[in-house]
């Protein structure tokens, strides 16, 4: 009898972990520092977003800095590109821009696209963090 209560018990914990794995969203970091790159990447994570059935599934960050930032400069941002970034927040991305970038720069994070967050310490500092804290890195 104790051997087929462990064994219940057993199937599910099993079962309890399984629907706990797959309750918890996938979390992903891109990387962008290119700017001819920038389409390309956006499209990426259109399609990430897609491909695991929605928003609610997945949690992705862009980090941006080096010249890609330059795309994202509200003066010099293709409107095209602007409605993508616009659908993609709704759907949960974040957009994080190097603090070091902007200072080099001389630019302001108002003078990004609406939705950019600056990054202080910046943007490899904060891809590290984000991968120790179990983001999954990509660098299209």
């Amino acid at each position: 009898m104790a051997n087929k209560f462990v064994k219940i018990l057993g199937l599910l914990l099993a079962l309890f972990a399984l629907h706990a794995s797959a309750a918890d969203k996938l979390k992903v970091v891109y990387h962008l520092t290119e700017l001819e790159r920038v389409p390309f990447v956006i499209g990426n994570i259109e399609n990430h977003i897609k491909g695991v059935g929605g928003p609610e599934n997945v949690e992705i960050i862009l980090v941006v800095h080096g010249p890609a930032l330059k795309a994202f400069e509200k003066s010099n941002t293709d409107p095209k590109l602007l409605d993508r970034l616009g659908l993609l927040k709704t759907k949960g991305l974040e957009f994080d821009a190097c603090g070091n970038t902007l200072q080099k720069e001389k630019l302001n994070i108002t003078d990004l696209a609406d939705g950019f967050v600056k990054v202080d310490q910046g943007g490899v500092v904060r891809i590290a963090e984000l991968q120790h804290a179990g983001y999954i890195y990509i660098r299209p």
